[in-house]
């Protein structure tokens, strides 16, 4: 296809309201801002003061805030809500953000991690419509099927409930132009690297009489922004797709060769997902991002091993990060 044109912005913010880790004691820098040590006071009678300070919640999940500034305008987002309806709602409050002024809301896709946390905005939303960008085969049904142990389904999303809660579905495979045309979702990711197959067998969708193996998750899909005179901006939730797959794939959209940051989870963590680590790590790297951010599944080898091989670009995540990037 002709490439996108995706309209250069002069600043996103990427904050992180849930990853699988959050440590306080992370140092910031001029990429990252790091949530306070004291995000939050809590009833505690153990305590002299009867109170003790709480940080911030982490679960396996993701959830992050984009804030995009395109001259004197400002839009934000939400890419993802996290796995439990609090989390991201207790983490928002803790940080001081203010849900209800996300002016979308966009789903990687359909695992219950990354749509947990909607029930949570639905109540802090009110009665506003809210758009909803999503692939239609979130609804699918989904189990885990491990050989020698029971089958596990997985919780499914439901359209009728989002659509009553006021939510407004707008369904695409296709890749979608937001924000004036300046944050690009990129809809379903071509699939051209010869290592990047997928989920394991035990992964299955119902196809509507029996289950069948789901590798490709074709849900899968990113937020990519274009930092004007940096290059890419790219944000994953799971990066099922393969995380070489949806850079290659942004940059064959828009027609940018250049990448700048890519934040959020790779999926690269488990036994099933090591033997592709190293060409990962090693596309990656030709690459050449200025800011690498992964987080949530991307696993501790896969971590220690982009740190290794890009030790200028890799900062570890955090729930309560925020990483700015200006043109």
């Amino acid at each position: 296809m002709d490439p996108i044109t995706l309209a250069p912005v002069d600043e996103v913010t990427i904050t992180t309201l849930v990853d699988n880790v959050y440590d306080a004691l992370l140092d910031g820098d001029d990429r990252a801002v790091r949530a306070p040590f004291k995000a939050g006071v809590a009833s505690a009678p153990q305590f002299e003061a009867g109170s003790t300070t709480v940080g911030l919640r982490a679960e396996h999940g993701f959830a992050a805030l984009v804030t995009v500034r395109r001259g004197n305008t400002t839009t934000t987002l939400l890419f993802d809500t996290g796995l439990s309806p609090d989390a991201m709602v207790v983490n928002a409050e803790r940080l001081g953000v203010d849900l209800t002024r996300i002016q979308a809301v966009v789903l990687s896709h359909g695992h219950f991690d990354h749509a947990g946390g909607l029930a949570g905005l639905a109540g802090k939303r009110g009665t506003r419509a809210l758009p909803m960008v999503l692939h239609p085969r979130v609804w699918i049904r989904r189990r885990l099927a491990v050989p020698g142990a029971p089958a596990q389904q997985l919780p499914t999303l439901s359209k009728r409930a989002l659509t009553g809660e006021g939510f407004e579905v707008i369904e695409r495979r296709e890749p979608s132009l937001l924000v004036d045309g300046s944050v690009l979702i990129t809809g379903e990711v071509d699939r051209t690297t010869d290592f990047e197959r997928g989920m394991p067998a035990a992964h299955q969708a119902w196809n509507g009489t029996a289950w069948e193996p789901d590798p490709l998750v074709v849900d899968d899909q990113a937020l990519v922004v274009n930092l004007r005179g940096r290059g890419l901006v790219v944000l994953t939730g799971c990066g099922h797709a393969g995380a070489v797959n949806i850079v290659r794939h942004a940059q064959r959209l828009t027609g940018i060769p250049r990448l700048h940051a890519l934040v959020g989870g790779l999926h690269l963590g488990g036994t099933a997902f090591a033997p592709i680590i190293d060409r990962t790590v090693e596309a990656l790297r030709e690459a050449g991002p200025d800011l690498l951010v992964p987080g949530h599944c991307t696993g501790w080898r896969a971590q220690h091993a982009l740190a290794a091989a890009l030790p200028d670009a890799w900062v570890p995540s955090s729930s309560g990060s925020a990483y700015r990037l200006i043109a």
